[in-house]
């Protein structure tokens, strides 16, 4: 009989919980705003999308996570556009949209990836959904280059040069705050059902019971 530790009222798995769940949305959207402005000033073009779509997806259900990856999005491009004197022309302002779409593409990947993967160790899982969402993140964009141009980029050595830039903010990212090492979510607040397979839910106190009092 396996364990299984379930967000209340739903059953999304959310891998990385710091924080109560009803402010893990203002949280995941300023963590992502800081490390999108950074990143837009350290690597402009290179910023990890991907790598954004996974902590978001870890942390929040679909929707709310397309919404702060969007809004990352929006940042990104505000400075951009406001601070890094992108040219205005429609070249450019298409090419946005289809990072944008790319980045929403990789969101809803890697959520994919993680409810498939939820009884696998978190690690291993982010890691997963990170290969997952970083080439659904380049297939698009690759997508758009008929249209845009622009397919002298995407050689061997570029891409797998970004990709591992998104593998190391990853890793940044989940150290400092740490990783649980199982697919369990620990009952860190209120509103949190603990469901053991195949049996109705109990409640903590319910479930130290049958542990520990044998």
């Amino acid at each position: 009989m396996t364990l299984d530790i379930l967000p209340y009222p739903t059953a999304a798995s959310v891998r990385l919980a710091p924080i109560e769940p009803r402010y893990a949305s203002l949280f995941c959207f300023a963590l992502l705003t800081a490390a999108c402005a950074l990143a837009s000033f350290a690597f402009a073009c290179a910023t990890p999308f991907a790598t954004f779509a996974v902590v978001a997806a870890a942390m929040l259900p679909l929707g709310p996570a397309l919404l702060v990856v969007a809004a990352a999005w929006l940042v990104n491009q505000a400075i951009g556009f406001g601070c890094l004197a992108y040219p205005v022309d429609t070249h450019t302002i298409l090419w946005g949209f289809a990072i944008g779409a790319a980045a929403l593409v990789a969101t809803a990947t890697s959520t994919f990836v993680l409810r498939l993967l939820r009884q696998t160790g978190t690690p291993v899982a982010l890691g997963f959904a990170l290969v997952g969402a970083y080439a659904a993140y380049e297939f698009v964009l690759f997508a758009a280059t008929p249209i845009l141009g622009g397919a002298g980029a995407f050689t061997l050595t570029i891409v797998g040069r970004l990709g591992v830039l998104s593998l190391l903010w990853l890793i940044v990212g989940c150290g400092l705050r740490g990783v649980p090492t199982t697919p369990l979510r620990s009952p860190a607040s209120n509103g949190v059902l603990i469901v053991l397979k195949g049996a109705r839910p109990l409640t903590e106190a319910a479930l130290l019971n049958r542990l520990y009092l044998k």
